[in-house]
């Protein structure tokens, strides 16, 4: 259990300077911790069973290797899931415990991880010279970087699997904490992000099979080699603009200053698509966003609280 400590105790200074990088308040920088982003997870039975997205990814990889693990889309880790690792453990001569760390995530990636070219036997690129930002497509799963706003080299990445709770968050985001040698699901370097309602970032990973499809449980992955590329030249408050498929949402609540979350991401971009200034649509509702609310409130005639409401939503095309 000793490196799953180690994970946590990385998971927990990504919270801290992702707190420090946005004023949420000490409550708000733990309740983080309960979306970081699953990748590195040790499965076993447990009562109650353990559920969520490493347990889909286990049992769909189970599948494509011909083990039937149970149906991934009931993301449980059960008997039959169990029973499904342990044929497999036995078929690559690993203790047939049922039990899923390292070694056994590693044999999942099998050739697919040996297929990656090493890093040495390429041809370096360039060190790029300008004003660097990202731009993660998750409809064509790629991850472009741009030097003072050319397309200089792109990546295949894997994003968040197509369901509400897993999707890769759209928005206009920053780079706040760089981790080098993370390990384990993580991959070897990490560029956490400045979203506000869970930890997501920009990693490598163990699963080398899952760049080019959705997969991840939001985080955007990268194979080792090209993430410890990208790790060198960007920095901290490198911009992350990330485009796509976009999580069902209503737009009813009551937004004001201090509120987060998706929905105030689509009110900022529809803002900005309207000429309002407020910098980076982020999913923080703070004085520049109240302040732009309360020019268009102005534009339209309504009465100026700097909120959003439905007047507002009609006039942003979101109701």
């Amino acid at each position: 259990m000793t490196h799953v400590r180690r994970r946590w105790t990385r998971i927990t200074a990504v919270v801290a300077a992702l707190a420090a990088a946005w004023p949420a308040g000490a409550q708000q920088a733990a309740e983080l911790l309960s979306y970081a982003c699953d990748e590195a997870v040790v499965l076993r039975l447990t009562s109650p069973p353990m559920q969520g997205n490493p347990v889909w990814e286990l049992k769909a990889r189970l599948r494509e290797l011909g083990f039937d693990g149970g149906d991934p889309e009931d993301e449980t880790y059960d008997a039959k899931a169990a029973a499904a690792v342990r044929a497999f453990q036995q078929s690559r001569g690993l203790t047939a415990d049922g039990v899923v760390g390292p070694q056994t995530w590693a044999a999942l990636a099998g050739d697919a991880a040996s297929a990656q070219e090493p890093a040495a036997a390429r041809s370096p690129t360039p060190r790029p010279e300008g004003e660097l930002s990202i731009v993660v497509d998750t409809e064509r799963l790629t991850l472009t970087l741009f030097v003072d706003g050319q397309p200089f080299k792109t990546y295949p990445v894997a994003v968040g699997r197509p369901k509400a709770t897993t999707l890769t968050p759209v928005g206009e985001w920053r780079i706040v904490h760089k981790g080098g040698n993370w390990g384990g699901g993580f991959g070897t370097r990490w560029l956490g992000l400045n979203v506000p309602w869970g930890v997501y970032g920009i990693h490598g990973t163990n699963k080398p099979y899952s760049i080019g499809t959705r997969a991840s449980a939001g985080c955007v992955r990268m194979f080792n080699r090209d993430v410890e590329e990208l790790y060198e030249w960007v920095s901290v408050g490198t911009p992350v603009t990330i485009v796509g498929v976009k999580p069902p949402l209503t737009f009813s609540r009551r937004l004001r200053q201090g509120s987060t979350g998706p929905d105030v991401v689509e009110v900022q971009l529809k803002l900005k698509e309207l000429g309002f200034t407020l910098g980076d649509a982020d999913g923080r509702f703070g004085p520049a966003t109240r302040a732009a609310v309360e020019k268009l409130q102005r534009a339209f005639g309504l009465p100026v609280d700097g909120e959003v409401w439905p007047d507002v939503y009609y006039i942003l095309g979101l109701k």
